[in-house]
């Protein structure tokens, strides 16, 4: 949307990450180490499991992500937290993909549950971000379901996932 193309790569992500896809002040990857996606694969407005957007993307695995070494020394597992920030960031990316305008910031999440764990024996993940609802108004919200599949299995969901866009008054 807002003539956005439906698919990102790294270079595509920086550009959002330094503030320049969708302008100064409105929604911003962060930059890595903590960019948890290396591309995005699919983005709509209206598709999803109930045909209120969606994002999929793709996080490439390897033993020297930053986490590995001290998330735990000798059990190394990507933190759960870092899954819920990569779900949080797509969610509001695909605010402003949209066009809507304003700093995001994560407000909330309903309910986590874990199946099992990233180790560096993956080499992928893949999210899933299903919109459940998008209020367009003065505060803009989505409202999204997320899913995260580690070499095709289920690891992670997250349910009732809020993200906000705020804008400087």
């Amino acid at each position: 949307m807002a003539n956005h193309p439906n698919t990102f790569d790294k270079e595509g992500l920086l550009k959002c990450a330094r503030g320049e896809l969708f302008g100064p002040g409105n929604p911003q990857l962060p930059e890595p180490p903590m960019l948890m996606m290396d591309r995005i694969t699919e983005i709509s407005a209206d598709g999803g499991e109930h045909g209120k957007g969606h994002v999929v993307a793709e996080f490439d695995i390897n033993p020297d992500l930053w986490f590995f070494s001290c998330h735990f020394p000798g059990d190394p597992v990507m933190p759960g937290c870092l899954g819920l920030d990569g779900l949080w960031q797509l969610t509001g990316f695909n605010l402003g993909w949209r066009g809507m305008l304003g700093r995001g910031r994560a407000l909330g999440v309903g309910e986590v549950k874990f199946t099992d764990m990233i180790t560096p024996a993956n080499n992928q993940i893949v999210y899933h971000v299903d919109f459940t609802r998008v209020m367009d108004r003065k505060l803009k919200l989505g409202i999204a379901n997320g899913k995260i599949f580690a070499d095709g299995k289920h690891v992670f969901t997250a349910e009732g996932m809020k993200v906000g866009l705020f804008q400087d008054e």
